[in-house]
C-alpha cells in the first residue's frame, strides 16, 4: 500500500518493525522500490537484496522479474547486475519455470534487448518451453528496439504459422514500426486487414502505430483516412501521428490546417506535436509561419523550447538560406545547443555553399561530439573539397589517435518481399561489373540533363 502511494519511508518503517519476514515480505519491498523511478532509491536496492539474502531468503521468479527492468539501459552496473540475476536463474533452475511463468522470460529478453544485446535474448527465447503471445510480443519488440525489422517481420509470421498463436493488440502495435522503417506497405496494409476483421480498430494505440507506419511508408491518404474515422476518438498521440507524418513528407499547408484545428477542439500541444508541424514548415519553406507557431507556444502555451525545437527552427532558417539568422538563434537559444541544431547548420550551410559557416558548424560538432567519426569524415571531405590537403591530413591523423573508423553507409531495397543490401563502393555482388556499367551510364544521362556531378573531386574518407 504504502509503495504504491510513494510513501518508501512510511513502507520500510513497516517493513523494519515486522517480527518476521518471509520471501514475499522481502519482495514486497524490493517490488516498492523498483517501482519508484527514483534512481537513488534504486541504487540502494542492490543491497537490500544482499540483506534478503543474508538472511537467509531465496531469490525466486517474483523478485528477479521485479528486479530485471532495473538491469537494463546504458548504465554499465545495471547491465552487470542483470546478467548476475541471469546466471542466477540458471544455476537455481528459476528458468525450469519458464513453461509456467513466461513473465521472468519475458523480462529477461526485455533486459537483454533494451541493453543492446539483442541475441542473448533470442537465447532466452529459444529456451522458454512455452511461449505465449506475449513472450512473442517480447521478442518482436526486441529486434525493432535494435533496428533489426526484418527479423522482426519474420518472427511475426512464425509466430502464426509455426506456433499457431494468434496476435493481439499490443503485438500489432510492437510489429507495425518494422512495416514503416522496413517500407513494408504490404505487410502493414496486411496486418491493418487482419485487424479490421478481427474488430481491434477501435484501439487508439492500434489506429495511432497505424497513422505512423501509413506515413513512414508514404501512403499518407490511408494515414489521413485511418485519422479521420469519425467513430473512434483520438488523444494527443493521433494528431502528432497524422501532423509529423505530414512534416516528414513536407506538406507544410496540410500540418499546419490541422495543427489550427487540433488548437480550436481544445487539444494543446506538446514537444512532439510542435517539432512535427515546425519539420512540415522547414520542408514546405514557410518560414513565417514556422517562426509565428515557434514564438505562439513560448507565449500562449507555456511550452519550453527544447534542443529538438530548437533544431527545427535553425533546420527552417539555414534552408531558406537564413544563415546569419540561423547562427544568430544559435548565439541566443534559451537551451544548449546539441549536435542536432549544428548538424543543422552543416547541412543548410552545405546547401547553400557557404564553407565558412559549415566549418564553423563541424568544429562545433567535434567538440561536442569527439568520438564520432561522421564529423571529421565531413569535415575532412570539405577541406579536400577545397584542397587544403594539410588539413586533411591532420584529421586522419586525428581519427587515427582517437582510433575512429567511420562504418560503410547501407542502403537497401525491396523487391517482390526479398531485401538487397547494398554499401558504399561494394562489389561483392556477382553482377557488380554490370551494375556499375550501369550506374556510370546514369551518371551520364543526369550531367546531360545538367545536372552537376562532381563525384571525380571529391575524396570520400571510409577509415
Amino acid at each position: 500500500m504504502y509503495g504504491k502511494r510513494g510513501e518508501f519511508e512510511a513502507m520500510k518503517k513497516v517493513f523494519d518493525e515486522m517480527r518476521e519476514r518471509n520471501v514475499g515480505s522481502w519482495n514486497a519491498l524490493i517490488s516498492g522500490y523498483s517501482n519508484s523511478g527514483d534512481w537513488r532509491l534504486v541504487k540502494d536496492l542492490w543491497e537490500v537484496v544482499k540483506s534478503m539474502q543474508l538472511h537467509g531468503m531465496k531469490l525466486d521468479g517474483f523478485t528477479v522479474s521485479s528486479l530485471l527492468p532495473l538491469s537494463s539501459g546504458g548504465c554499465t552496473w545495471g547491465c552487470n547486475y542483470g546478467r548476475e540475476l541471469h546466471c542466477y536463474t540458471l544455476k537455481n533452475e528459476l528458468d525450469s519455470c519458464f513453461g509456467s511463468d513466461v513473465h521472468l522470460g519475458c523480462c529477461l529478453i526485455n533486459m537483454y534487448s533494451k541493453s543492446g544485446k539483442v541475441s542473448m535474448g533470442r537465447n532466452v527465447f529459444d529456451r522458454m518451453g512455452s511461449r505465449n503471445v506475449y513472450a512473442w510480443t517480447a521478442m518482436i519488440n526486441g529486434y525493432i528496439e535494435n533496428g533489426d525489422f526484418e527479423e522482426a517481420l519474420l518472427l511475426f509470421q512464425e509466430m502464426q504459422f509455426k506456433d499457431g498463436i494468434k496476435p493481439n493488440k499490443v503485438s500489432l502495435v510492437s510489429v507495425l514500426p518494422a512495416c514503416g522503417s522496413y517500407a513494408g506497405l504490404r505487410a502493414g496494409k496486411q496486418i491493418h486487414g487482419y485487424a479490421t476483421r478481427k474488430e481491434l480498430t477501435c484501439d487508439v494505440a492500434l489506429r495511432n502505430a497505424l497513422i505512423d507506419m501509413y506515413s513512414k511508408c508514404g501512403s499518407l491518404n490511408s494515414a489521413r483516412q485511418v485519422f479521420d474515422e469519425g467513430s473512434f476518438g483520438k488523444d494527443a498521440i493521433s494528431w502528432s501521428s497524422m501532423i509529423c507524418g505530414y512534416g516528414l513528407h513536407g506538406k507544410g499547408e496540410e500540418a499546419i490546417s490541422l495543427y489550427n484545428q487540433m488548437l480550436l477542439l481544445g487539444n494543446k500541444p506538446d514537444m512532439i506535436t510542435v517539432v512535427g508541424v515546425l519539420s512540415a514548415c522547414c520542408r514546405s519553406g514557410l518560414v513565417t509561419e514556422g517562426l509565428s507557431i515557434y514564438n505562439t507556444i513560448k507565449n500562449e502555451y507555456g511550452i519550453k523550447p527544447t534542443v529538438e525545437i530548437c533544431a527545427c527552427v535553425v533546420d527552417m532558417l539555414g534552408r531558406s538560406g537564413q544563415l546569419d539568422q540561423a547562427l544568430d538563434f544559435i548565439q541566443t537559444m534559451p537551451v544548449e545547443p546539441g549536435p542536432s541544431v549544428w548538424g543543422a547548420l552543416v547541412n543548410a550551410s552545405v546547401m547553400h555553399g557557404n564553407i565558412e559557416m559549415q566549418e564553423l558548424a563541424h568544429r562545433f560538432l567535434i567538440h561536442l561530439e569527439p568520438k564520432n567519426p561522421s564529423n571529421y569524415v565531413s569535415l575532412s571531405n570539405l577541406h579536400a573539397s577545397s584542397k587544403r590537403w594539410d588539413a586533411v591530413a591532420g584529421l586522419r591523423k586525428m581519427m587515427k589517435e582517437k582510433g575512429l573508423k567511420k562504418a560503410p553507409g547501407c542502403s537497401w531495397i525491396n523487391i517482390n518481399g526479398k531485401t538487397h543490401c547494398f554499401y558504399v563502393a561494394d562489389k561483392a555482388h556477382p553482377h557488380s561489373t554490370l551494375i556499375y556499367e550501369i550506374l556510370d551510364g546514369l551518371i551520364l544521362i543526369m550531367k546531360g540533363a545538367g545536372y552537376p556531378i562532381d563525384s571525380e573531386e571529391l575524396i570520400p574518407i571510409t577509415s
